[in-house]
């Protein structure tokens, strides 16, 4: 006769034998709600059952929250936002994440349960969304939904993300159209009198950032050795400055080049002027661009002034990220590696570098090829 089992002591979770055969496990767990309640667990055997009920208790023991039984997306996703992301990635990326949570994914899935979302699901929600809104929203919207998914599947809440078996909606690229090298050298000339004139040839000839501009303080500068430090950026989100880590969190030191070191000691002296007759009331900051009492410059104000000096000018209005593109496209025409012109961008892939200046690749490329023709045209006198 077998010895029977002994019974586990209190709060080690009970395994009893079902009339199906099966053996079931009981254990009580902390749900993500906070509450305890009993969570079952299922095995052919006593062995697997007990594996399982084991790992239940382990997750106790750790303070791992677990359901009792599948959260729908409308409980888990906020949960994951809370939990996953706002701890861990940037604020501007817990925003962005937020939005298409609340807009789109609660309501237009929320209903379902994480272990019954199905290919079919979440293939009819893109196309609807992208029906309702644009495909570079549903685009978006996908990546969220695998993101929280995959966090999902790390905690053992579901055994497969059916997020990365549906193929993201395709979205057009957008047209690139920066400035001509003329058309550059026009902006600066009428930009030379802008109390943002500094701020506008680090856009042109550094391809920095928006908010990579706003963040640079003196203390990232070194006019006598011409280095210039990308070590953060600062943004506006809920009505607040903030200073952030960098985009991708890539920090990065880069030669300054001669045309910019002029521009930048008048703007230090322009500050100084400034600082003296703000008296009291001045705040320092330790920024290069600063208001009038030396707090930090508003990213969207850089934009606007960077818009009325082009139009000015009598040029054709385009992003000031686009006086970034145009720095990567002369560094590309003028022959320097990508992987060059990834550094000094920041760029986190190279494929980003390669992906967004393709036109000029094909440009160098076509003179390449020309010079097959060359090679290989036929020897006079051959037949």
């Amino acid at each position: 006769m077998p010895q029977q089992r002994k019974r586990n002591p209190n709060g080690a979770g009970t395994i009893t034998k079902r009339k199906d055969g099966r053996y079931q496990a009981a254990v009580y767990v902390l749900q993500p709600d906070g509450i305890r309640a009993r969570k079952f667990a299922y095995g052919k055997t006593w062995a697997e059952c007990d594996a399982k009920r084991r790992d239940l208790l382990a997750k106790v023991d750790s303070g791992v929250p677990v359901p009792t039984r599948s959260a729908k997306l409308s409980e888990w996703l906020p949960y994951w936002l809370d939990n996953v992301i706002k701890p861990r990635r940037k604020l501007s990326t817990y925003d962005k994440y937020e939005t298409h949570v609340r807009l789109y994914l609660v309501p237009m899935l929320g209903s379902k349960r994480l272990e019954s979302l199905g290919v079919a699901d979440v293939r009819r929600f893109l196309v609807r969304l992208e029906r309702e809104t644009t495909a570079a929203t549903a685009k978006e919207a996908h990546r969220v939904l695998r993101s929280a998914l995959s966090s999902a599947c790390r905690e053992e809440l579901i055994t497969r993300n059916v997020g990365t078996l549906v193929e993201a909606p395709r979205t057009a690229s957008r047209e690139l159209s920066p400035w001509t090298l003329d058309e550059t050298l026009d902006f600066l000339a009428v930009a030379r009198k802008d109390p943002l004139y500094a701020a506008f040839v680090l856009a042109i000839a550094m391809g920095l950032r928006r908010g990579e501009i706003v963040g640079l303080r003196w203390a990232d500068l070194d006019l006598d050795n011409r280095v210039l430090h990308v070590r953060q950026q600062t943004q506006r989100r809920r009505g607040v400055l903030y200073d952030d880590d960098p985009k991708s969190r890539r920090r990065r030191a880069v030669p300054l080049p001669a045309m910019c070191i002029a521009p930048l000691r008048w703007q230090r002296m322009r500050q100084a002027a400034a600082r003296a007759r703000a008296g009291e009331k001045w705040q320092e900051s330790g920024y290069v661009f600063t208001t009038a009492m030396g707090r930090p410059v508003e990213p969207r104000n850089v934009y606007r002034s960077f818009t009325r000096v082009a139009q000015g000018a009598g040029l054709r209005v385009v992003r000031l990220h686009d006086a970034r593109h145009g720095c990567a496209t002369l560094l590309t025409a003028a022959g320097v590696a990508p992987r060059v012109v990834m550094e000094i961008l920041g760029h986190s892939q190279i494929s980003i570098t390669m992906d967004v200046y393709t036109h000029v690749v094909q440009d160098t490329q076509r003179e390449a090829i020309s010079h097959m023709d060359r090679l290989l045209k036929r020897r006079p006198g051959r037949g």
